[in-house]
């Protein structure tokens, strides 16, 4: 049983593959966009493939709460705790449920798994997953650290470990999963301990469009002074805020293009993202107590050379140093790009979360 049929519902899309898991081949992909019903989306996917060449399916959930620490068989009793955890992802639980249900009713006779994007920092210890808010209202309304991008960082992880011909219980590495979301995780044995979004995907690095950290008491401020009510201090912090809100632009390319030409607004979004970049990559080399790698992935982290070398730079101190023809190289291989000797490696290896869901599938239904 290797066939897995992954989907990834959004709330007006939908993009699937089906991939030989034991071969982590792609038998065919696609995405459908402007979906008013997942149900008639899965039905146009379906149509251009053999179903009964299907072995199981693969669901992307966002949020699994402290519940699900693990890929999990979905039956009734797990799509109704994904819909009871949708207060804690409002965006993304809802639509991947109603793709659960619309697949559930077009394929019946085979198994369905939900990965979740939480399930990896399950690992985190208390001293990283818990605010220092008053115990009681964070017990009442699950406020914690989850972490986010989970399933990419499992198969990154791995990947690099393979890449460096070692064994991955023994390697402490830091990955940056750069893309429009984008977050930081400190991995010690393959295991989260700690990671840089929080209880939603808005703390940590900054971003596309979102803010990362910043003090909470900004937010009290704009309520008192602006009159910002709840939707619009969301709206500020996840779509009009990270390199958007600092350039006007949203794509890692366009900004960097126009820091060289003197636009001085672009130029200050770059320093501000790698700043915050550096700041995680020393905080959480001082927790892992050393660094065997640093991993970049995602977007940004694979294709933009000048975010990479940034950030590694004045770096040396970790050992960390790139060699800058590996660097500049394009290449869509996981690879080294640090200097010859250098004490921590520094890679580029490009993420997959579709397979690593399909490999997860395989391994629930078999068992």
């Amino acid at each position: 049983m290797t066939r897995v049929f992954v989907l990834n519902a959004g709330s007006s899309s939908l993009k699937y593959e089906v991939l030989d898991a034991e071969a982590g081949s792609v038998v065919t992909s696609g995405l459908i966009e402007r979906v008013t019903e997942h149900s008639a989306a899965i039905a146009e996917a379906l149509a251009g493939i053999d179903a009964e060449s299907i072995d199981a399916v693969g669901h992307r959930i966002v949020h699994g709460g402290s519940v699900f620490t693990d890929a999990t068989l979905i039956d009734d009793a797990v799509e109704a705790e994904i819909e009871r955890l949708a207060v804690l992802a409002p965006l993304h639980n809802p639509p991947g449920l109603q793709g659960v249900r619309a697949a559930r009713a077009a394929l019946p006779f085979i198994p369905h798994v939900a990965v979740f994007d939480t399930a990896f920092h399950a690992t985190l210890p208390a001293e990283a997953f818990t605010y220092a808010i008053d115990a009681a209202v964070a017990r009442d309304h699950g406020i914690r650290r989850y972490g986010f991008h989970g399933t990419s960082y499992r198969y990154v992880s791995a990947r690099a470990a393979e890449v460096l011909g070692r064994p991955l219980d023994e390697l402490r590495m830091v990955v940056l999963h750069l893309g429009n979301g984008a977050s930081a995780a400190a991995i010690a044995g393959g295991r989260s301990v700690d990671t840089s979004m929080g209880m939603t995907p808005l703390e940590g690095l900054v971003m596309g469009t979102r803010s990362g950290d910043i003090d909470p008491a900004v937010l009290l401020h704009l309520q008192r002074v602006a009159g910002y009510d709840a939707a619009g201090l969301d709206q500020l912090l996840n779509r009009g805020s990270g390199i958007k809100g600092l350039s006007g632009h949203t794509d890692m390319r366009d900004l960097l293009d126009a820091a060289d030409a003197g636009d001085a607004a672009a130029r200050l979004a770059a320093d501000v993202y790698v700043h915050r970049l550096k700041r995680y990559i020393g905080a959480y080399a001082a927790e892992l107590g050393g660094l065997d790698a640093l991993v970049f992935t995602a977007g940004v982290g694979e294709n933009s050379s000048v975010v990479r070398g940034r950030a590694v730079e004045g770096l040396e101190f970790l050992g960390l140093s790139v060699d800058e023809k590996l660097n500049a190289a394009r290449s869509t291989e996981a690879r080294v790009i640090s200097r010859d000797g250098a004490r921590a490696a520094v890679l580029v290896v490009p993420t997959n979360e579709e397979l690593q869901i399909a490999r997860e599938t395989v391994a629930v239904v078999q068992g």
